[in-house]
């Protein structure tokens, strides 16, 4: 699967397609990169995610009060899908408000929400 995407995210990147990220899933990220490699690798993820965002192929917007607010009207409209994290809920407020419809996830929640989200590849 890594490879699928990793062809996928490298096609996208030749075509000079931008990419969007907020702090929050950036936050998991880092969280994730630093429990399961070491230092120095994740170190080298960390530096290849901000020279991305230096260069502007990935975008990186951040979840305000407002965006905070919204993502907890999301949380109590979802009521019936409490598997949903918080961070995808603020994900889905961004989305909505830059009118983004893809999503490179593996993750259904996206897709079960009936807000219009299609995971890619």
């Amino acid at each position: 699967m890594h490879t699928d995407l990793s062809k996928f995210y490298f096609s996208w990147r030749n075509q000079r397609g931008v990419s969007y990220t907020t702090d929050y899933i950036l936050d998991e990220t880092f969280t994730l990169l630093f429990r399961r490699l070491s230092f120095k690798e994740a170190k080298g993820s960390l530096d290849v995610i901000d020279l991305a965002i230096k260069e502007g192929y990935l975008r990186l917007e951040r979840i305000t009060a407002e965006r905070f607010e919204k993502a907890k009207r999301l949380r109590i409209k979802f009521q019936d899908k409490p598997r949903i994290s918080f961070t995808d809920l603020t994900s889905m407020v961004v989305m909505t408000e830059m009118g983004i419809t893809s999503i490179l996830t593996q993750d259904r929640h996206f897709t079960q929400v009936g807000m219009g989200f299609q995971k890619i590849p």
